[in-house]
């Protein structure tokens, strides 16, 4: 996996729980959905009908259905879930902290669902991604804050949500190309957010230029970077691989929260971020051994017909001599 692909992921997915906590302090989790997916919708509409409707021959509406459903988890409920979270006090690095948890449940299912195994290597590494989740959470959750206590358990539902979503897309009949899905993801979400929004009678946006500087950080940094980086390392390095970042998540939100927003950051939280750092480096080389072990378990294609030994000039052994 690309290291400049992998950071640029988790710098601009950490910026998400940051634009959260920016948007919450200025209007509902569901009116900042709203403008954030609304007009992003609309762009991505024209953009498909006057300039790229090319990626959409040969699709069904089996096809399409199936990226509303994953674009209603991966975006309306997952994100829905971390922005309450947030708005009932949960702070932006726990948030990213118990999602850190979904690596360890993707491996999990990763194997029976869609085959792609983890070995023990990488096992070892998901649990060193898990204790760096844990110290990092025990340090935030000690400086209390969420109300009511079950907040806590809300960013699962996300998280659990994102998980579903990934393994829904992976296990699609045929690949859809990433300016469809993000399309078709994009006015998922904004026909869900605009309905509760409206049902709320919460669909006025405020005046506040910090409310739009917020939905212009989601969109550039959250959407565009954070989001279409996910599925485009998904398809690239599998399930297992882009989850393992996910561990990083946490502490690199910390860090943006406590440079923004003043909220704790200490030792543990650098031990968390320092364990995650390894984690992510264990799966990656265990990756690495089982693509290997693959490469030396694989025949050796045997040469050509008639083909002739530049060293010798005779006929290799078993060819043809085309007689």
């Amino acid at each position: 996996m690309n290291v400049l692909l992998s950071t640029a992921f988790v710098l601009t997915w950490s910026s998400g729980f940051i634009g959260a906590k920016l948007g919450a302090g200025s209007a509902s989790a569901v009116t900042v959905l709203m403008w954030r997916f609304l007009p992003l919708a609309v762009a991505l509409g024209l953009v498909v009908l006057v300039f790229s409707r090319a990626p959409w021959r040969g699709l069904t509406a089996r096809d399409v259905g199936r990226q509303a459903v994953v674009g209603a988890l991966s975006q309306s409920g997952y994100l829905l879930t971390v922005y309450l979270a947030i708005q009932l006090g949960v702070s932006s690095g726990t948030t990213a902290l118990i999602d850190g948890t979904q690596p360890l449940v993707a491996g999990a299912l990763a194997g029976p669902l869609l085959g792609q195994y983890v070995s023990r290597t990488q096992w070892t590494g998901l649990g060193l991604g898990v204790t760096g989740v844990v110290i990092v959470t025990a340090a935030d959750f000690s400086q209390g804050g969420a109300t009511p206590d079950w907040a806590y358990l809300v960013p699962f539902l996300g998280m659990l949500s994102l998980v579903a979503a990934t393994f829904l897309d992976r296990r699609a009949p045929r690949p859809v190309a990433p300016s469809v899905s993000m399309t078709v993801h994009c006015v998922t979400s904004a026909v869900v957010f605009t309905g509760l929004a409206l049902a709320a009678g919460a669909a006025t946006p405020p005046a506040e230029a910090s409310f739009w500087a917020a939905i212009g950080w989601l969109v550039a940094l959250s959407t565009f970077g954070g989001y279409g980086l996910y599925w485009l390392i998904l398809r690239r390095s599998g399930v297992t691989q882009v989850n393992t970042l996910m561990f990083l998540m946490a502490p690199v939100t910390a860090l943006w929260g406590a440079l923004m927003f003043g909220e704790p950051f200490g030792p543990q939280t650098v031990l968390g971020l320092a364990v995650g750092l390894v984690a992510v480096v264990v799966v990656r080389r265990g990756a690495a051994r089982r693509e290997s072990g693959r490469e030396a378990e694989r025949p050796v294609a045997t040469a050509p017909a008639a083909r002739v030994s530049r060293e010798s000039g005779r006929t290799a052994p078993g060819a043809r001599t085309g007689r």
